[in-house]
């Protein structure tokens, strides 16, 4: 397997390279250079197998011989083990048609510990074979850092940064991450907005000197071992409902596109995805999106699903590679124009195909209070603002009612307390391994949306030792 970028000029990458090196040298991301297959013969398969031996098989064919096949099997159960439900993603039916996969049943109470407990764990052992350490910059826009951190304490080879926008995130999810007590974290709140942060990585690994002195490498969705895992619960959910002699569509709330470029990746490689809809709360670039075709980018407006707040969605390159033909350095000066002039329009061929597919929803605060309520007085389940607008979307967009479709759930209720007790009358309490997570002492640093400050203090926190 190897991985090429969406702008076209960087290097081809075994998947080692592509684990470490996150974006790529020409600031594309990377992508497999071919789709592999599920046939519906595997599929049939994996139905009841435990959760990790599906994972395992379904990314085997991305990580190729970096790793040992009995190595990484290891590493995969090892990764699900610690998870509190023994389905690891469990699918609940709130409605005709309509389930729920719940996806939050990891360390940190949120989907993103699917992929990331194992990238800490891939991470160890590359590390480990090549004798480097390096240092990873990330951003989050509330569960990405602390997922992220919680997979990266405390081990050797690492040293991470976690960009959050300040007063932008929710209590829990900036505990979760300010009060991780380890040598090689480190928390910083940018006067500004995720998008902002993300910006700030994506400049630093563009400073080449930069992020060469560092070894930086990425945790967020733009790093592809990031999706690749991802891509295993929408298999899973697809074969628990019937798959393959049955179709199925997906909800999904997105902010940065990466889970629900998850799916569409599951798609390419076999699954009958009949439909994707994109869930969006009042920063709704997304869903004019997929209705025009063209993006305008707005201010950022903070709303109650405060993980959805961007306007750039850094995994819409991935979707827009395959638009252009693959075309790279075609794509490359459309994204260039875009971060200039803050307008994208899609190319004619090929859209028809994309808008068939993809089916773009938003939902207010308002539209999301009445979600949560709704379902709680239908069914008793709480659930959080970000999942509340899949569910709602599942249920309003859905084209065919005679296939089902999975709302993805992507985060416990209890992250968002304050929405959840505002929408139900319920005050969610959080799991018993975080029962004392308010009263913890905090560890960040504020710091203005300035890339040279921000790498003055990386240089000078970080422990010594070199990525190269």
């Amino acid at each position: 397997m190897r991985y090429i970028s969406t702008r076209g000029a960087a290097p081809r990458l075994d998947f080692e390279a592509v684990l470490l090196a996150g974006l790529a040298r020409d600031g594309g991301l990377y992508v497999p250079e071919s789709w592999p297959s599920l046939k519906p013969k595997t599929l049939a398969g994996f139905d009841g197998k435990p959760y990790a031996e599906v994972a395992a098989a379904v990314m085997a064919p991305f990580i190729g011989k970096a790793i040992p096949q009995k190595t990484f099997q290891s590493m995969v159960a090892e990764t699900y083990a610690g998870f509190r439900h023994a389905a690891v993603t469990p699918l609940v039916e709130v409605g005709e048609g309509v389930w729920i996969e719940e996806l939050f049943h990891g360390p940190t109470l949120a989907f993103k510990d699917l992929a990331l407990q194992l990238v800490g764990r891939l991470y160890d052992h590359v590390l480990k074979k090549q004798g480097r350490r390096v240092t990873i910059i990330g951003a989050t826009s509330g569960d990405t850092g602390s997922a992220a951190l919680e997979a990266c304490r405390d081990r050797r080879a690492i040293d991470i940064f976690i960009l959050h926008p300040l007063g932008r995130v929710s209590e829990v999810q900036r505990r979760q991450m300010t009060t991780i007590d380890a040598g090689n974290v480190f928390n910083i709140a940018i006067d500004g907005s995720f998008d902002d942060c993300q910006d700030i990585v994506k400049a630093c690994f563009n400073d080449h000197a930069f992020s060469d002195k560092i070894g930086m490498s990425a945790v967020n969705s733009i790093n592809w071992a990031r999706v690749m895992a991802q891509i295993v619960y929408y298999v899973t959910a697809a074969v628990a409902l019937g798959a393959p002699n049955r179709k199925l569509a997906f909800s999904v709330p997105s902010g940065n596109f990466g889970n629900v470029y998850a799916g569409y990746a599951a798609k390419q490689m076999g699954l009958d995805v009949s439909q994707f809809i994109v869930g969006s709360n009042r920063n709704d670039i997304l869903t004019r999106f997929f209705k025009s075709g063209s993006m305008k980018v707005s201010g950022v407006v903070p709303s109650l699903s405060p993980s959805m707040d961007i306007q750039i969605s850094s995994n819409l390159e991935r979707l827009l590679f395959d638009l252009f033909k693959r075309n790279g350095p075609k794509l490359g000066e459309a994204m260039n124009a875009f971060r200039k002039t803050g307008r994208f329009a899609a190319p004619k061929s090929g859209w028809p195909a994309v808008q068939k597919l993809f089916t773009g929803y938003k939902l207010d605060d308002a539209g999301t209070l009445k979600a949560m309520a709704d379902l709680y007085k239908r069914t008793g389940m709480l659930i959080d603002p970000h999942s509340a607008i899949g569910v709602a979307a599942a249920e309003a967009a859905r084209k065919d009612k005679s296939i089902p479709v999975v709302a993805l759930a992507t985060a416990h209720p209890a992250k968002f307390p304050d929405a959840v007790e505002k929408a139900t009358g319920i005050r969610p309490a959080l799991p018993a391994h975080l029962g004392n997570l308010l009263s913890r002492r905090e560890r960040y640093d504020v710091l203005p949306k300035d890339l040279g400050k921000i790498q003055d203090y990386v240089l000078s926190h970080r422990r010594s030792g070199s990525g190269n």
